[in-house]
């Protein structure tokens, strides 16, 4: 374990409470607009579902879907969906290529020209349409549509007590860094921005960061 993570473990790391919103119906208005959002989202990107899944399919032999476990509010885990876009081998090919991880701090593993990486990966991490799936996560619950990005497990190992504090909110799609750059912006960076988003929250901010993540999805920068 790395030099920045606690030995007590997870539970010694957590961070202390933070300011809830000033609304007192933000809870339950954010949970009906992730229920709207993601049932309609659902219906209107059906088509993409289909096109992409058979993509896939078509490429590489593997399963469509890739479930990995990744980090909620609180420390719990749960199973985050994505459509699958590297090798089916790519968890084992991994550990080979952790020398060429391409961001600072060693917390993410992040390298832009991935060799794991399939042909339709690379084209539907361009805008983010791996990511689709988790709109079912956000439906059952595990997610929400605005919220700091979930972590794997490995990553919060490494978390200081400061950086706990992107799980004292439930976790999301998308949230400010997903609209400021992406994965070009530093760990560090990332986590300040979460937090600033954990302070700021309220039902304006996330309809404005949804509306946000539209032309910052179109526009693929810093996408891996």
């Amino acid at each position: 374990m790395s030099s920045r993570a606690m030995s007590s473990g997870l539970d010694a790391r957590k961070a202390q409470p933070l300011p809830i919103s000033s609304n007192p119906y933000y809870p339950t208005v954010k949970r009906i607009i992730d229920i709207v959002g993601s049932l309609s989202a659902l219906v209107l990107l059906s088509p993409v579902f289909i096109i992409t899944a058979l993509a896939i399919k078509l490429e590489s032999k593997g399963p469509i879907l890739y479930s990995q476990i990744r980090v909620g509010q609180g420390g719990k885990n749960f199973h985050c969906l994505k459509f699958r876009s590297m090798t089916a081998d790519a968890d084992q090919e991994r550990k080979r290529l952790e020398g060429q991880n391409e961001m600072a701090g060693g917390v993410l593993f992040k390298i832009k020209n991935d060799p794991r990486i399939t042909r339709v990966g690379k084209l539907i991490r361009s805008f983010s349409i791996d990511e689709l799936p988790q709109i079912w996560n956000v439906l059952v619950g595990d997610m929400s549509l605005v919220g700091p990005r979930p972590p794997i497990p490995s990553e919060v190992e490494h978390y200081t007590s400061h950086e706990m504090t992107r799980l004292s909110v439930q976790q999301g799609i998308t949230c400010i860094w997903q609209v400021s750059g992406r994965s070009d912006i530093p760990f560090e960076q990332q986590v300040e921005l979460d937090i600033e988003y954990i302070n700021r929250r309220s039902v304006f901010f996330d309809i404005k960061l949804i509306l946000l993540t539209i032309p910052a999805v179109l526009s693929r920068k810093g996408a891996y």
